[in-house]
């Protein structure tokens, strides 16, 4: 008899024992970190673009990205290291492809989930004189540990 109360006063305790689930949630605090280094990412490359923009300038960007990090652009050449991603920002630049024709990044839908923040953005390019919207363009953008470790465009 006594094996049975122990059992049923176990059974008891045991229920009332609050269950702790172990998920992680996004908290408005989250969501705001990611939300601010897409955005410092977004104006750091229109720093970039301009004529004047420096390796420094360059440096700013990157230092958002972990050490694995990969940038995956299907219609311009597939997946890039953070290696090649670098090299190319350089080349674009000693090259004068940052000539500032790039005014602008306008963001037009932001969605911000657990360690990923999806954007519609357009470029606001100086076309003839006058500032022009071009198209909208998806880009995924996933996070770990607070930096940026993967870029997939959709564009």
């Amino acid at each position: 008899m006594t094996s049975k109360i122990t059992a049923v006063l176990s059974f008891l305790v045991f229920l009332s024992i609050p269950f702790v689930v172990n998920a992680q949630e996004v908290t408005e605090a989250h969501k705001d970190s990611l939300n601010g280094v897409v955005q410092q990412y977004y104006e750091l490359n229109v720093k970039v673009f301009q004529a004047d923009s420096t390796v420094e300038d360059i440096d700013n960007i990157f230092a958002l990205f972990t050490a694995d990090f990969t940038y995956v652009h299907p219609k311009y050449g597939g997946t890039y290291t953070r290696q090649d991603l670098y090299e190319g920002y350089i080349r674009n630049q000693k090259n004068g492809g940052y000539d500032g024709t790039v005014a602008d990044i306008e963001i037009v839908n932001k969605i911000i989930g657990l360690n990923a923040v999806v954007t519609q953005k357009k470029f606001i390019e100086k076309k003839n004189g006058k500032l022009e919207k071009g198209k909208a363009q998806m880009t995924l953008f996933e996070f770990r540990n607070g930096k940026i470790s993967r870029i997939f465009e959709y564009w």
